[in-house]
C-alpha cells in the first residue's frame, strides 16, 4: 500500500491537496487486446475491470466500498480511437486527441472504469445509447432500442429517480471476463450474450437494479455483498414482473435457485461461504467470495422481508425511503435492518427479527440454504412442461420416447431449455439408450438456438461420453472466445475421458484466445484426475488424429469447485 505523511503542522480539519505522480504496470484491473481479439479485427481495445479490489493496480486510491468520492480524467488517445468512462459529464478536444471526464456524484473505487476501442454508437432511448464495434452495433440497436428506457421507467416508478443522468451500454469483446458490470452511467456487457436474448434482458435489467443497490447505495465492507446483490436481484426480479409478468420472473427465479442448489451440492452445506456475512481472511480476494449464496441466498432473504410487510408495494416504498436516505454512502447490513423495523414499527412490535427458525440473525450467519424460498407457484404455466419433459426422460423403463418426442423445444423459452438441460445434466451421465435417443429427438432443434443452451445440450454429450455428437463439440470451441463459454466445455472434457481431444482443439484455437484466458485453460489441462486412456480418434474427429497428454499432476483434484457449476452473472 502507498502510506503518505502528512505535515505535523496540519490542523485537524484543514483542507489539503496530495498530488501522486504514477505509472502503471500491467495489473489486474487493465486489460489490453490485440485488433485479433476484438470482432472487428481492425482496431486495439484495451478495457478496465475494477470489482472488487482490481483498480488499485489502475490508480492509487483507497479500494475499499467504503470509501465514496467523486473523480475526474483526462484520457489522450490515438485518432479513431473512442474513449468512455463510467462519469457524468464528458468532452472530446479533436484537435489534441483528449477527452475530458467528470464524475459528479461520490462512487467507490471499484465502479471507475474505461474502454477505448473501434466503438460507434446509437441512440436507444431519450437518456440511453449503445456503443459497440461496428459490425456489431446493428444486432445491439434491435436488441434493445426502446426497451431500456422501459425498463427506467419501471425501476423508477419503484425505486425513485434514477439519479445517474444517462444510462449508456457499452458491449465489449469476448475476453470481458465477466458477464456484466454495472459501472454508473455506463454499464458494461459481454457481446456474446447478444445472441440469448432473455439472458440479455435479465443481465441488462440486474445492472439497472443496480442503479439504486449497489451504486447509489454501496456495501460499506465486501464481507456483506448480498447488500449490493441480493437487493439487485430483488429488485430485477420486480421489474420484471412490471415488464414481463409474475410466471417469466418465477420461471427465471426457478433456474436461479436450481443452480443455487447445485451449488449447495457440491460446497456442502457447512461451508462458510454460504453465509451471507462471510469472514473476509487477510491477503484473500473478495472476488473469491462472490458466489450464487450472495446472490440468491440474498435476494431470498430480501424477498421474505418483503412478505413480512403483507404486500411487495409496501416494501417497494420502504426500498424508495431507504434509497433516499442513504444514497450516495455506504451501508452495513444493521442499517438496512434497522431502517426496515422503524419503517415498519408494527412488524417491530411483532419481534419479527427474532422469529423462531427465520431469525435476522440466523439468515446472516447460519451455513446452508436459505432459511426460506419464494412461491413460484405463478411460473407454474412455464415449469410445469420442463419438470414432465424430464420425468418422460429419466423415468424407467423408457417406454415415454413418442410423448417426449412430440415436445417441440423450439417453441420453449430459453429459460424453459437451460432448466430442463441443467436438471438432464445433473443426472448425467444418463443411460447410454438415453443419451442416444435425446441427441436423435433435439440435438438438430438444439443447433440452431443460442448460445446458452447450445453450451448446456454439450455438456450433456461430452459428461456422456456421447461420441457421435463430439464434433459439434469442436465447431462451438473453434468459434467461442469467451470465458464463460469455453471453460465450463474445457473442465468437463478433463474430468472425463476426452483431454486428448480437448488439448488437440486448444492447439488449434489458442491463438485467437486472450492470454489470461489461455493461461487459464492450459491450467486445466494440466491437472489430470485419471491416466488417460488412448480413445478411438475416428469416432472422435475425422479431421486431425487425437494426442495424448500425460498428467503433469500426481494429485488427484477430486472435490474441486469448477467453474462448469459455479455461474454467477454479474
Amino acid at each position: 500500500s502507498l502510506t503518505i505523511s502528512l505535515p505535523a503542522a496540519l490542523q485537524p480539519h484543514q483542507p489539503f491537496q496530495i498530488i501522486v505522480r504514477y505509472t502503471t504496470a500491467d495489473g489486474p484491473a487493465i486489460w489490453w487486446l490485440d485488433p485479433e481479439l476484438t470482432y472487428g479485427n481492425a482496431k486495439p481495445f484495451v478495457f478496465t475491470q475494477g470489482h472488487s479490489v482490481c483498480n488499485r493496480s489502475f490508480f492509487p486510491c483507497f479500494d475499499t466500498p467504503a470509501v465514496k468520492c467523486t473523480y475526474s480524467a483526462t484520457v489522450k488517445a490515438p485518432a479513431g480511437i473512442q474513449v468512455l468512462m463510467s462519469a457524468t459529464q464528458s468532452s472530446y478536444l479533436e484537435e489534441e486527441g483528449v477527452y475530458q471526464f467528470y464524475m459528479e456524484y461520490p462512487v467507490p473505487a471499484y465502479l471507475v472504469a474505461l474502454v477505448a476501442g473501434d466503438l460507434i454508437h446509437a441512440d436507444i432511448g431519450p437518456r440511453s445509447r449503445v456503443w459497440a464495434e461496428p459490425c456489431l452495433l446493428p444486432t445491439a440497436i434491435s436488441k434493445l432500442s426502446g426497451i431500456v428506457e422501459r425498463w427506467l421507467t419501471a425501476a423508477e416508478s419503484l425505486y425513485g429517480p434514477y439519479i445517474w443522468g444517462r444510462y449508456d451500454i457499452v458491449f465489449l469483446p469476448p475476453s470481458f471476463p465477466i458477464v456484466a458490470m454495472e459501472n454508473p452511467c455506463l454499464t458494461f456487457i459481454i457481446s456474446s450474450i447478444l445472441e440469448s436474448d432473455e439472458f440479455l434482458i435479465i443481465d441488462v435489467i440486474h445492472e439497472v437494479a443496480h442503479s439504486w443497490f449497489g451504486n447509489a447505495v454501496t456495501n460499506a465492507t465486501w464481507e456483506e455483498m448480498w447488500l449490493s446483490e441480493g437487493l439487485a436481484t430483488y429488485a430485477q426480479r420486480r421489474i420484471t414482473t412490471e415488464t414481463y409478468g409474475a410466471a417469466f420472473t418465477c420461471l427465471e427465479t426457478a433456474f436461479r435457485l436450481d443452480a443455487l442448489h447445485r451449488q449447495m451440492k457440491l460446497l456442502g452445506e457447512d461451508n462458510p461461504v454460504s453465509k451471507l456475512q462471510v469472514k473476509l481472511e487477510p491477503g484473500v480476494n473478495p472476488s473469491n467470495l462472490m458466489n450464487l449464496f450472495t446472490y440468491e441466498k440474498g435476494y431470498c432473504f430480501v424477498y421474505y422481508l418483503s412478505q413480512l410487510c403483507g404486500d411487495p408495494r409496501h416494501f417497494d416504498s420502504f426500498l424508495r425511503a431507504y434509497i433516499e436516505k442513504y444514497k450516495f454512502t455506504s451501508v452495513v447490513a444493521q442499517d438496512l435492518l434497522d431502517s426496515f423495523l422503524n419503517f415498519f414499527p408494527e412488524l417491530k412490535e411483532q419481534c419479527v427479527e427474532s422469529k423462531a427458525g427465520l431469525e435476522f440473525e440466523r439468515w446472516l450467519n447460519a451455513t446452508g440454504p436459505p432459511l426460506a424460498e419464494p412461491d413460484l407457484s405463478q411460473g407454474s404455466s412455464l415449469t410445469r412442461p420442463v419438470e414432465t419433459l424430464f420425468k418422460l426422460w429419466t423415468t424407467e423403463p423408457l417406454d415415454s420416447v413418442a410423448a417426449a418426442s412430440s415436445v417441440d423445444l423450439t417453441k420453449w423459452r430459453t429459460f424453459q431449455t437451460v432448466l430442463f438441460l441443467d436438471r438432464l445434466l445433473d443426472g448425467s451421465p444418463l443411460p447410454h439408450e438415453v443419451i442416444k435417443k435425446l441427441s436423435e429427438c433435439y440435438s438438430s432443434q438444439l443447433d440452431s438456438m443460442n448460445a446458452e443452451i447450445r453450451i448446456r445440450w454439450l455438456q450433456i454429450v461430452v459428461r456422456n461420453d456421447y461420441y457421435p455428437d463430439l464434433y459439434k463439440v469442436r465447431r462451438f470451441l473453434e468459434n467461442q472466445m469467451s470465458r464463460m463459454y469455453t471453460i465450463p466445455l474445457y473442465e468437463d472434457l478433463c474430468t472425463g475421458t476426452l483431454k486428448s481431444f480437448a488439448l488437440e482443439i486448444f492447439y488449434q484455437t489458442q491463438n485467437q484466445l486472450h492470454p489470461n484466458l489461455r493461461k487459464t485453460i492450459q491450467q486445466i489441462l494440466s491437472q489430470g484426475l485419471n491416466p488417460l486412456p488412448a480413445i478411438d480418434t475416428t469416432a472422435v474427429t475425422t479431421d486431425t488424429p487425437a494426442m495424448v497428454l500425460e498428467d503433469k499432476v500426481s494429485e488427484a483434484t477430486n472435490g474441486a469447485i469448477s467453474l462448469r457449476d459455479v455461474n454467477v452473472s454479474a
